[in-house]
């Protein structure tokens, strides 16, 4: 396990810089700049000297270098600075990204201070799917035909066809202006300082909490009771009935155990997603999360907050996959890597 750690490891470091390239690449490349949000009675040499300042008439390479340096070296220490209120070189002097549409603000600090709203939001729906999707897949596939597993079907199908604009407007819809039982809008300044503060926290995550939940669960669980329904007929199954084991324990420590190998994929695969925020459904309750955040960037051209958010994710997806090659190691012992 050790050696084929090292070795993903250093297979993954020139994958990131290959990746970080392309996107760095294809942004930079794209039409427009910071320059053209500007007022057309601005003085062509004045809109000139704002690029250079920039540094926007740069070579690519030299331009990716800059970046490269400080995405990778300057901004972990001032992280770390942050984090252990320490000093680390000249501080002061160290150019970190910073964004175009946020006035020179370190494009880090930016993303640090939308992280909590799209952990709590989307990172609870994801939690809150992973609970409620294995249990019903895998009673779906014990008790296949069953109404309980037609139940599970059809609500399956339901979440994961409609999509989450529609049930967001829809619970918005229902519960906020029919009922009023929750806000329609995510107060994102909200402070939780005592019990009232809380339950109002509760309240208004309700909403988006279960559109997300929703969607990620109808696919978490058709995906488990396949898997399921893969392994139950095969030998190993029939071997530990037939030796008198109970039917909860060969579900749990034989059947489930092998059927998570792929459902795995399917969840670390998607744990980056928390961190990219679901971006229809944050628009829809206005959470100020990653997901609202890239949507900003995008639409004021802030070329180096797009880069280094779609970083981000691309980093995520890679170290996750990794994670998940170790996790098969864990559920089937029969995996073993030199």
């Amino acid at each position: 396990m050790g050696q084929f750690l090292v070795r993903r490891i250093l297979t993954i470091i020139p994958t990131l810089i290959a990746i970080s390239f392309v996107i760095f690449a294809v942004l930079d490349l794209a039409p427009g700049d910071p320059t053209s949000a500007l007022p057309e009675t601005i003085d062509p040499q004045v809109r000139q000297q704002i690029r250079k300042v920039m540094g926007l008439d740069e070579p690519l390479p030299v331009k990716y270098s800059l970046w490269m340096r400080q995405f990778f070296v300057n901004e972990p220490l001032a992280l770390i600075e942050k984090a252990f209120d320490v000093r680390i070189g000249d501080s002061e002097n160290r150019l970190r990204v910073t964004s175009w549409g946020s006035r020179g603000t370190p494009v880090m600090d930016i993303i640090l201070e939308r992280v909590p709203q799209t952990l709590w939001v989307v990172g609870l729906a994801y939690v809150v799917a992973i609970v409620i999707a294995v249990p019903v897949g895998v009673v779906s596939a014990i008790r296949q035909y069953s109404i309980f597993d037609q139940l599970g079907t059809f609500f399956s199908l339901v979440g994961y066809s409609i999509p989450t604009f529609f049930t967001g407007l829809l619970m918005i819809l229902l519960f906020s202006v029919k009922l009023k039982w929750f806000p329609m809008i995510y107060d994102t300044n909200l402070q939780v300082v005592d019990w009232d503060s809380f339950i109002q926290q509760i309240k208004q995550s309700i909403m988006p909490v279960a559109v997300l939940g929703f969607f990620q669960a109808a696919t978490l669980a058709r995906f488990t009771r396949s898997s399921m329904l893969d392994n139950i007929p095969m030998d190993y199954v029939r071997t530990a009935t037939a030796k008198g084991f109970g039917e909860r324990y060969v579900v749990i420590g034989h059947i489930l155990r092998n059927s998570l190998i792929p459902v795995v994929t399917l969840i670390a695969l998607g744990i980056p997603a928390i961190f990219s925020g679901a971006i229809i459904t944050e628009q829809i309750f206005r959470v100020n999360g990653l997901g609202a955040l890239l949507i900003g960037a995008i639409q004021l051209n802030d070329i180096p907050l797009v880069q280094t958010v779609t970083f981000i994710f691309a980093f995520l997806i890679v170290v996750f996959n990794l994670i998940a090659d170790v996790v098969y190691g864990v559920l089937d012992p029969r995996i073993r890597y030199r």
